[in-house]
């Protein structure tokens, strides 16, 4: 059997997609984790400043996921998260023991 970890992601999602959009956005995602590993929270933290502008703009919409899978999956969320729109960013981190 393989080993699971537990990761958490952030995710900044661009304004300009409309609420429907965002919200379309992370339940795409929370489909994604749960299809592939055990999505354990989601936390939407809502609109928020950005520290800097991306892609000129200075408000995301950001959410917290929790989630508890095998080593593969991370590189592939990742590879996801660049290539949808309306992602401004995302990071993946391996929670420690």
């Amino acid at each position: 059997m393989a080993v699971k970890a537990n990761y958490e992601t952030v995710m900044i999602f661009s304004l300009k997609l409309g609420e429907e959009g965002i919200q379309n956005l992370i339940e795409k995602f929370k489909a994604l984790i749960e299809k592939h590993a055990t999505l354990q929270n989601v936390d939407e933290w809502g609109k928020r400043k950005l520290a800097y502008l991306i892609n000129k703009e200075s408000d995301g919409y950001y959410v917290l996921m929790d989630f508890e899978s095998e080593a593969e999956f991370p590189a592939e969320l990742d590879r996801i998260f660049k290539i949808t729109d309306g992602v401004l960013r995302s990071m993946i981190v391996k929670k420690g023991e």
